[in-house]
């Protein structure tokens, strides 16, 4: 696929929080990553305003295996609460995402130059990534490394049958990304054959829902041009 990467991504504890199971102040995590989580890792990798990140599939590597933790979490209003989180342990995940040029940046026209952000692009995966990259939350440490989509044994590569995980959030619209001024949450109803699950596009979810009214952020050449500049620095700085 054009402009296409493929990469393996892997941790010892994941947590892609159902949200259902943050209203008691405890967590617990869904069974595979979400699209906007594995759409945030590319993100870390490499990002741009021009660009759209698009997750295309996901393979699950390792079985999914579960763990609780007890969490003393930060109270600014004081307070020694305990929660229970509830982890996925030791994952591994191979993706295969690709960009596109954001239609609804017509601001940032003049960075559209494919051959420079794709080769950016396989360069800062190479190195390990732009920015720490994490499965799902902070505390969740991981790591990126180029790979062959569909090489090496999965654990459910042979698994006779679809194993369906119901309602997930899909990811989160943002107005820069839908030209609405709007933040929206979408839902959908995620299938694994075989170890894979394909993504349907954002576009494609028909279960959105609206969370906040929001404005894009504007950028130009000039603080484009700055951040490109920081980043070249940061890289070259990496690679000594």
């Amino acid at each position: 696929m054009r402009n296409a990467i493929e990469f393996e991504v892997y941790g010892k504890y994941a947590l892609f929080t159902d949200p259902l199971t943050k209203m008691g102040g405890e967590k617990l995590s869904y069974q595979v990553p979400t699209y906007q989580a594995l759409k945030g890792i590319v993100e870390s990798i490499y990002w741009k305003p021009t660009l759209l990140m698009v997750v295309d599939e996901v393979r699950i590597m390792e079985a999914i295996r579960m763990e609780s933790k007890g969490i003393r979490p930060i109270e600014y209003g004081g307070g020694n609460t305990l929660a229970n989180y509830t982890y996925l342990k030791d994952v591994r995940y191979q993706v295969r995402a690709h960009f596109i040029f954001n239609p609804h940046r017509p601001d940032m026209a003049f960075d559209r130059n494919e051959h420079k952000h794709h080769n950016i692009l396989v360069r800062s995966l190479n190195a390990g990534g732009r920015r720490d990259t994490f499965l799902g939350t902070r505390e969740c440490q991981a790591y990126v490394e180029p790979c062959v989509f569909g090489e090496d044994k999965g654990f459910y590569d042979n698994y006779d049958g679809e194993i369906h995980f119901g309602t997930m959030v899909h990811g989160i619209n943002y107005p820069d990304e839908t030209g609405r001024n709007e933040m929206e949450v979408r839902l959908w109803n995620p299938v694994m054959k075989n170890g894979i699950i394909q993504f349907i596009r954002p576009d494609q979810c028909t279960q959105i829902r609206k969370i906040n009214y929001m404005n894009p952020k504007h950028f130009d050449d000039s603080n484009v041009e700055a951040v490109e500049n920081l980043l070249n620095m940061l890289e070259e700085g990496g690679n000594q």
